[in-house]
């Protein structure tokens, strides 16, 4: 690759990963002022509240509009209407009169923050297939990871020189520093346009029961993560009696876990494959919730709890990404819509159930706990019995539907290419076949070039 073509590709990474930072900076930035603003605008603390569930709405459903629209209109022009709404609207919430008013606006700014989102996961699959596209999911997944940490300390640090109001001014300044940098260094991606009806891609995705199972599996981790960041804070320090300062810190700790993973799956999904390393991820995350249960109902101490609370978020970092590359191998015609369906559903399940892990009020962690447990195990169950492919039906094969017999040929010595005559195969066949009808459920073995990766479009 050379200079100028890497200067392009980071360039346009950069971009991509500014547009999906604006969701949680919008959600979490100006958290440090919501008791100011509530007196400010003499609203009650659930009426302030309401400012961020509006937020939440706005960026589920925004989702739902952008990705067919970008895939209607390609995804230059409503990403540009969609950071042009978000500015307006987050420049408008700095001067809301009351909450009401300032409770529609965060909706609409919700709505413009999501085409970011979801035209910039489109994006990634317009230019990339194969590990390369689990590869920049992972980069994408580590901002969106850090960006919930940084956010209110960002905003915190804004107050010391500024109101509540400035928070959103800041937004609205850097929605429209966006604004200008994707219009004028952002490609468009989208080489042809489909005027399919609305509901006639959203049911063809879901008809697709390959592309159901990993949505279901990304929204129920997804989900589960919600619960622990919903939970937390009433288990841990009303239970354990954590300073907000120490409970600041698990925080931090478990979202660098979080992306840690993130940054290890970009390093291995070329040779491990993206389906293996979602497994991974989806039986740590398990594994980790059924820790956090059973030190609840055996009242276990401290550490016990909270090591089942790090490999539960680390484990996203492994789940997201991956679940998002295997989703959208097989639409890239319809990239946006299938991205839109991802991230609705994470909101979806995550408004939904998350709120449950507060059920028993501040001093029981009971509720958290079995929700921790069940969904990651949900999860695990959707991907072993939608994945996998029916008798008698073969799906196209690709690099990422293959990823695990890859790596049963790693493991089993089996090498096909660099030299070998074609069919000719060293190794435990029988083991390939084991390794692809427990990972995979794939048909026959494929050949396999030495190094499965596919570059850009």
């Amino acid at each position: 690759m050379s200079n100028d073509t890497a200067g392009r590709h980071t360039r346009f990474v950069v971009l991509l990963a500014a547009l999906v930072a604006l969701g949680p900076l919008s959600i979490d930035g100006y958290l440090p002022g919501l008791p100011d603003l509530a007196g400010d605008l003499r609203a009650s603390a659930a009426a302030s509240q309401l400012t961020i569930t509006a937020c939440l709405v706005g960026l589920a459903i925004g989702q739902l509009i952008a990705g067919p629209l970008s895939d209607t209109y390609g995804r230059r022009r409503p990403l540009l209407a969609g950071l042009a709404l978000y500015t307006i609207a987050s420049a408008l919430c700095a001067v809301a009169p009351d909450v009401r008013t300032l409770v529609g606006l965060r909706l609409v700014q919700g709505i413009g923050g999501a085409f970011g989102i979801v035209i910039a996961n489109a994006m990634v699959r317009d230019r990339t297939s194969g590990t390369r596209t689990a590869r920049l999911f992972s980069a994408l997944t580590l901002i969106t990871g850090l960006a919930p940490v940084f956010a209110p300390v960002l905003g915190g640090q804004l107050l010391r020189v500024t109101a509540w109001p400035g928070i959103f001014v800041s937004l609205a300044v850097l929605g429209a520093v966006m604004l200008v940098a994707t219009a004028a260094g952002l490609p468009e991606t989208r080489s042809s346009a489909s005027r399919q009806p609305l509901l006639a891609v959203v049911g063809q995705l879901l008809g697709d029961r390959v592309f159901t199972g990993y949505v279901l599996a990304n929204g129920l981790v997804f989900a589960a993560m919600f619960a622990y960041i919903s939970g937390s804070p009433f288990v841990l320090q009303e239970i354990h009696g954590l300073s907000p300062q120490q409970y600041s810190a698990v925080f931090a700790v478990n979202a660098a876990g979080l992306v840690a993973a993130a940054q290890i799956n970009g390093r291995l999904v070329a040779r491990a494959g993206a389906r293996v390393l979602l497994l991974a991820g989806l039986l740590g995350a398990t594994a980790g919730g059924t820790t956090v249960l059973a030190a609840v109902l055996t009242r276990a101490p401290l550490p016990a709890l909270l090591i089942g609370l790090f490999v539960l978020v680390s484990s996203v970092g492994l789940v997201m990404p991956n679940a998002a590359a295997q989703a959208m191998a097989d639409h890239g015609g319809h990239a946006g819509s299938a991205a839109a369906l991802l991230g609705f559903s994470q909101f979806v399940f995550g408004g939904a159930l998350a709120p449950l892990a507060g059920a028993g009020g501040a001093t029981d962690a009971l509720p958290m706990g079995i929700i921790v447990a069940v969904l990651p195990a949900l999860a695990l169950l959707a991907l072993g019995v939608l994945t996998r492919s029916m008798p008698g039906r073969r799906r196209r094969p690709t690099a990422l539907n293959h990823s695990a017999a890859y790596l049963g040929m790693r493991f089993g010595g089996v090498l096909l290419g660099n030299g070998s005559r074609p069919g000719q195969v060293r190794g435990d066949e029988r083991a390939i076949t084991r390794a692809k009808t427990f990972f995979a459920g794939e048909a026959p073995l494929a050949r396999f070039p030495a190094e499965e990766e596919t570059g850009e479009r």
